[in-house]
């Protein structure tokens, strides 16, 4: 019996068509329970997607390329966990597309930064990285500070991801650009619109610093406050990240 895989192994096209066989068999295997199934991510209460303006900053925070040197993904391990804080949920990540897991740290991971430092903390170490970080050897990013948040997209944006599965409403989507503003106003009460639609963990305030400007640094920032923040893990019974391997 071991001694008939010699004309497979004499002729590429059989040998070739034997892969193929076993790879569609493996595939059918794992794929096709899929479409059986209505979701394989498990909703968490608190995870909303991105207001307007944590979504400008999402797509800031990909363009300057900050996903290639900080994760957003917290494993289950003990020193992950004591290090980061609570191992990531696979719905934290169910409104990104793409995510921003992440392979590699050159910074520390972000996925729970959110709330961890102020906004001033964050723009001075946006604007002068060693500044707060001495051995810090991230890029200054201070010139966000300077460019308005350009909002005349902002709705294409929201329908955009819609169309992926992001539950916006017309509601939401129609009133996109003020939600953006509102969540810069440090004026705005706590029962607006805004919140309203979006949650009362909206994180709200001036974020650059300057309140007569509404700029790719607020975005930038509003996105960053956000990461970690949706998910109320006081209400969780974490187990031990050793038992989790």
């Amino acid at each position: 019996m071991w001694k008939k895989h010699g004309p497979l192994e004499r002729h590429s096209l059989l040998l070739v068509l034997g892969i193929v066989i076993v790879v569609s068999i493996g595939g059918i295997v794992e794929i096709a329970p899929l479409f059986w199934v209505e979701s394989t991510i498990e909703e968490v209460e608190g995870v909303r997607p991105y207001t307007p303006l944590e979504l400008a900053g999402r797509d800031i925070y990909i363009s300057e390329g900050c996903y290639s040197c900080h994760s957003q993904m917290i494993r289950p391990l003990r020193d992950e966990v004591e290090r980061y804080g609570h191992y990531s949920l696979a719905a934290e990540s169910m409104y990104d597309h793409p995510f921003q897991w992440g392979s590699k740290r050159t910074g520390p991971d972000l996925a729970r930064v959110g709330g961890k430092y102020s906004n001033e903390w964050h723009r001075e170490h946006l604007g002068d990285p060693r500044a707060v970080v001495p051995e810090s050897n991230m890029p200054p990013y201070r010139f966000l500070a300077d460019q308005d948040l350009d909002l005349h997209a902002i709705r294409a944006k929201l329908v955009a991801m819609r169309t992926v599965g992001v539950p916006y409403t017309d509601d939401q989507i129609e009133n996109a650009d003020a939600d953006a503003r509102a969540q810069v106003d440090v004026y705005a009460s706590e029962t607006s619109a805004l919140r309203g639609r979006y949650g009362p963990r909206i994180v709200q305030g001036d974020f650059d610093g300057d309140p007569a400007r509404l700029t790719k640094m607020d975005a930038l920032i509003a996105y960053l406050q956000q990461l970690g923040t949706m998910v109320d893990f006081r209400t969780f019974q974490a187990e031990d990240p050793d038992n989790m391997r």
